[in-house]
């Protein structure tokens, strides 16, 4: 694929049509024909739960993610995203929203959040976070393919000195309930944060009533916490889309 050839433009519609060329992409990435791709999608999800070691112990999620789902990640995320293009549509149009200056996305997975927010004007650059080697090397060869490699960057942890220190945009969509202490991560977004900033968060601290989210923290006191922290650090900004995810900027 060369610069600029999607086959819709970087915007809600463009998604809906085809996830921003996201087969073609994957496949070309993962070096699997269009037949091979299409039977490894659906059951990608089933392919990742395997690698799942069972009792999930927090203090080595980070190196589960970064090391053991390799490019299954891929594949389990590219068939959620095209299976969910609904839901993955309505946090777009919420990020259209509010996205500006220097976006921050945190956990960004395969790249629909950062490449739509580097494709629109009010936004001056995207920084990319995420501990999987796979999702970082393919967002930034998308962002290349599609001609926004200017404007996008891939960094493995927040604690890269090339990064800003201050964000005028968090994105931080399902990526909450994998971390074992996502109140201390609401902590960090707030020192990062400009005054003001906004942050797009989502969550789904629950492991599922027949354990169908394996890789999701659910402890009560880690619930409770998070909460505590986030009414504490920030304030609830309104949005009329009938979606999961909220905004919100530093409390005052």
């Amino acid at each position: 694929m060369t610069q600029q050839q999607a086959t819709a433009p970087l915007n809600v519609e463009g998604f809906l049509a085809d996830g921003f060329g996201l087969r073609q992409q994957l496949g070309a990435y993962l070096q699997l024909s269009t037949a091979e791709l299409e039977q490894r999608l659906p059951r990608s999800t089933a392919d990742l739960a395997a690698l799942h070691p069972g009792a999930f112990d927090a203090e080595k999620a980070g190196s589960f993610y970064e090391d053991t789902v390799g490019t299954v990640h891929l594949l389990e995320l590219a068939a959620w995203h095209l299976g969910s293009a609904d839901y993955i549509a309505d946090t777009l149009r919420l990020q259209q929203q509010f996205a500006r200056g220097q976006v921050l996305d945190f956990g960004g997975g395969i790249g629909s959040h950062a490449l739509a927010a580097a494709a629109r004007p009010e936004v001056e650059r995207v920084w990319f976070v995420d501990l999987n080697p796979h999702n970082r090397a393919f967002v930034q060869r998308r962002a290349e393919q599609l001609g926004l490699a200017a404007k996008l960057t891939c960094f493995r942890d927040l604690d890269d000195p090339a990064l800003p220190p201050r964000f005028d945009t968090v994105v931080c969509l399902d990526v909450l309930e994998h971390l074992p202490d996502p109140a201390g991560q609401l902590e960090i977004f707030a020192s990062r944060m400009n005054p003001a900033a906004v942050a797009l968060l989502n969550w789904y601290f629950f492991k599922g009533h027949n354990g169908e989210y394996p890789f999701h923290f659910d402890a009560p006191e880690l619930v409770e916490a998070f909460f505590r922290t986030l009414q504490l650090r920030f304030l609830e900004v309104f949005h009329p889309h009938l979606i999961t995810t909220r905004a919100y900027r530093l409390m005052p």
